[in-house]
This record gives C-alpha cells, sequence and structure tokens, in this order.
C-alpha cells in the first residue's frame, strides 16, 4: 500500500531566487527573516527531520542526525503565485506568466462581467482585501454591488459581505468571471472572498473559494488517478487543480483542521497520493506583513509533525514543502520569489540524506510517479533512488 502525503506550507519559502531582483524581491527570505524578527522562534520537529540542514538556510539549528531527507527547490517557471507554485509542484512548468493588471481591470472586461452577472460593481484597483473591505464595505452594503479588485498576482478578487450577496451566489459571480477570463484574460485565479460585520468592522470568513484555470496538461494528479490510484486533496487543492485529478476533497476552514483531516485520510488504507495545502501562513500572516502571527502559525504546525508521523504507514512518504514566499517583515505584502524547502520523512527511506538544490518543484512530481509507478514525463529528474533504501 504505497502512498504519498504531500503538505505544502503556503508561502514558506526559505530566501530569494537569483532572479528575485525581476520581480522586487531582493531580500526576501520568508522562514530566515521570521526566524530574525521574532524572538524565540523555533521549530524542533523541523528541525528534527532536517529543516536547519537545508544548504543555505538560517535561522535554524542543524540536528547532527536528521530523522529525514532534506533540500530546496528552485521554481523553474516564471511567476511566483499559489497557483503556478502548485502546478509545478504536480509536474507543469509554466513558460508564460499569467496576466497582472497593476492598473485594474480594463473597462470593457469590467463592463462584460457587469452585463453578465446583471449588476455595477465596485473598486477595480490593486489592494490589501482587509483594506478594500474597509474603504468600499460600506458602500457595497448600501448598493449590493459586489467589490472586484486585483494585487501583485494573477486574480480576479470578489468581494462580498454574506448578508448582501450570499455565499453560494457569490460562487456562481465567480463561475461566470471565470468563463469569461479567458485568452488574454485567463487569470491564473478568480477568488470569492466573502466577509460579515459592519462599518468599520468587516471580517472575511473561511468561506473564501478559488476558481482556477484548468491546467493546460496532465498533472501528477491525473496520472495517479488514471492509475486507478486514490488522490485525496485536502484544502484549496481541489480549487487549484479544477477538481481535475482527485479523487476525494475537503475544504477546511484554518490549518489545524486541514492537519486534522489530512491524518483521517493517513489513517485510512489505500493507495495513492494526499496533497494538502494549509493556507494561513499565506493568508492571514505573510499578506498582512504579521511576523508574529506567522510564526505562531508555523510553531502550531510543528507541534502536530509528531503526529503525523506516528498516523504514517510503514510505506508512506510524507513530503513539506512551499509554493512560493511571503516574506512578512519586507515592505511588500505580496508573494516574494524564493526557494522553497524539502523535507522528506518516511520508515523505509534513508535519513540524513541532502539532495541539494533541485532545478524545479517538478522533481518532486517526478519522484512521486516513480515510487507510485503512475507513469508521467515531467521534464525533472526523480530523487527516488537518493533516498530509498537499498
Amino acid at each position: 500500500m504505497k502512498r504519498v502525503i504531500i503538505i505544502v506550507l503556503d508561502s514558506a519559502g526559505i530566501g530569494e531566487l537569483p532572479d528575485a531582483a525581476e520581480y522586487g524581491d531582493e531580500g526576501s527570505n520568508t522562514l530566515g527573516n521570521i526566524a530574525a524578527a521574532v524572538p524565540g522562534f523555533s521549530l524542533p520537529n523541523l528541525e528534527k527531520l532536517g529543516l536547519g540542514n537545508i544548504d543555505g538556510i538560517v535561522g535554524f539549528k542543524a540536528a547532527e542526525e536528521p530523522l529525514g531527507c532534506f533540500g530546496k527547490m528552485a521554481e523553474r517557471s516564471v511567476g511566483k503565485d499559489t497557483t503556478t507554485g502548485h502546478w509545478e509542484l504536480a509536474g507543469i512548468t509554466l513558460r508564460k506568466p499569467f496576466p497582472v493588471y497593476p492598473e485594474g481591470f480594463p473597462g470593457d472586461l469590467v463592463e462584460r462581467f457587469e452585463k453578465a452577472i446583471g449588476t455595477k460593481t465596485l473598486g477595480n484597483y490593486p489592494a490589501s482585501g482587509t483594506v478594500i473591505i474597509k474603504e468600499l464595505g460600506q458602500q457595497h452594503v448600501k448598493t449590493g454591488y459586489p467589490i472586484i479588485y486585483t494585487s501583485a498576482d494573477s486574480v480576479f478578487q470578489i468581494a462580498a459581505h454574506e448578508d448582501v450577496i450570499p455565499v453560494q451566489r457569490l460562487y456562481e459571480i465567480c463561475r461566470t468571471a471565470r468563463e469569461i477570463l479567458t485568452g488574454e484574460h485567463a487569470v491564473g485565479r478568480v477568488i470569492a472572498r466573502p466577509f460579515t460585520g459592519s462599518d468599520g468592522n468587516y471580517t472575511r470568513t473561511a468561506n473564501r473559494r478559488d476558481f482556477s484555470l484548468e491546467p493546460p496538461e496532465k498533472t501528477l494528479l491525473d496520472h495517479v488517478k488514471e492509475a486507478g490510484l486514490e488522490v485525496k486533496a485536502v484544502g484549496k487543492i481541489d480549487d487549484i487543480f479544477a477538481g481535475r485529478g482527485i479523487t476525494q476533497s475537503i475544504h477546511v476552514k484554518d490549518n489545524m483542521e486541514g492537519v486534522d483531516k489530512t491524518i483521517g485520510f493517513i489513517k485510512e488504507r489505500f493507495s495513492g497520493l494526499i496533497f494538502a495545502n494549509l493556507v494561513d501562513f499565506d493568508m492571514y500572516y505573510g499578506h498582512r506583513n504579521d511576523p508574529e502571527g506567522y510564526a505562531r502559525a508555523l510553531e502550531e504546525f510543528d507541534g502536530r509533525v509528531p503526529e503525523i508521523i506516528d498516523a504514517m504507514a510503514r510505506q508512506d512518504i510524507l513530503f513539506i514543502t512551499a509554493d512560493h514566499g511571503c516574506d512578512p517583515t519586507t515592505v511588500s505584502t505580496d508573494h516574494s520569489r524564493e526557494y522553497v524547502p524539502l523535507l522528506i520523512y518516511g520508515k523505509e527511506i534513508r535519513i540524513g540524506v541532502n539532495l541539494g538544490t533541485r532545478k524545479t518543484f517538478s522533481d518532486l512530481a517526478q519522484t512521486t510517479a516513480e515510487y507510485l509507478g503512475t507513469g508521467g514525463e515531467f521534464d525533472a529528474v526523480s530523487f527516488y533512488g537518493d533516498i530509498a533504501r537499498q
């Protein structure tokens, strides 16, 4: 019963990539800068696996005898957003970036969208999600018009008060936007951003949903499913892959529920893949420049690592990684172009192997495909031979 468990700590980058300056991300180092900024911060269980042994990492203790294998991965795709990172983890490299809209969306596109949903809109400029509902929340409540906005990422975000536009209606509006946003305007994600509260005290809820483009070619998930194996998705994985290649999906309200559901899947008996995204690091702390909150969330996850390991069966392999950075200590509130960590644990793999710097996130997909025997060529190099016990 072979299984692979991939847990993505959303935005937990470990240092700028060589081309970071092209993205305005010089000096970004999400985990390293948090370690420097927050006194007493530590991740002892991840350090036992080898976090502090990764080449070039700062702020963490190297284990004398790591319990796992370790390394870091560079992003080969153009971009630094969630969809790009996850798709590359699953074997797809994007050579052309998704479109971004630093000046807001074109007027004719907005008019087409408004006509399709039967109402005017508010906003249409780049903004922090928490800031824009402060600025336009009351006007939205009075008019009933949804708020549209974007960021440095390729996203078309739609915010609405749950008492003004019910969540299911907001999802319908997002699906309409997704149908319109094709061709030159094929943004990576349309995101539903529901909120509640009153003027001066608006709060985003856990009912966020992402409506991604379908991957342009087969991913690791497709190959695993087509091989007759299970693909269990936790968190927004189902959204990121537009539901493709997934046999069962669970959305969660926060990181700890995500860990609970992941452990629940691990305790089931099946062969295949468990793919989990823990988004709180990015959504609540990275984008809000809150290093203390980010540190607490990481420590909370770290405390659950032994529980995850204890639930694993003998032929399970655990990968802990990330999809990009989002350094909460820099001026920017956007994602950052960074290396991501690669920590590996399994009862039947070698320990203490330094995998160095991988040239692409897709090495993880190639390794998983080899271990599960599913096939799939991702223009990447499997490292399974380096970690497998002889």
